[in-house]
């Protein structure tokens, strides 16, 4: 069990899009309950780290990055034992090319 779950920067503002994308198309409420739910799904890792599938994405990266899905967003992560923590690096929103999950961060 790992004691921590920390966002990047670049992940934050992935989310911080998705709000602001729902909140002026679908309304505040939606955009309160998605964001909250991505997060809640995130904090699962604490108990089973290694539950998401290796992103063949981003094979070639020094750190092994795994993802978990919840409805079409990616939560990209990666596990550091040493640190006891787990580090959400992107929320990818699977509707776009894929070859985009390799931008810059």
């Amino acid at each position: 069990m790992f004691s921590r779950v920390i966002w990047s920067s670049f992940a934050e503002n992935q989310l911080d899009e998705i709000f602001e994308y729902y909140k002026a198309n679908a309304g505040k409420n939606v955009a309160t309950k998605l964001v909250r739910k991505i997060i809640l799904e995130s904090e699962k890792l604490k108990n089973s780290p290694f539950i998401g599938q290796k992103e063949s994405r981003l094979a070639n990266k020094k750190i092994v990055y795994r993802y978990l899905v919840y409805k079409s967003y990616k939560i990209i992560y990666s596990v550091s034992e040493k640190e006891d923590l787990i580090k959400i690096a992107d929320i990818f929103d699977t509707r776009q090319y894929p070859s985009k999950i390799k931008r810059k961060k």
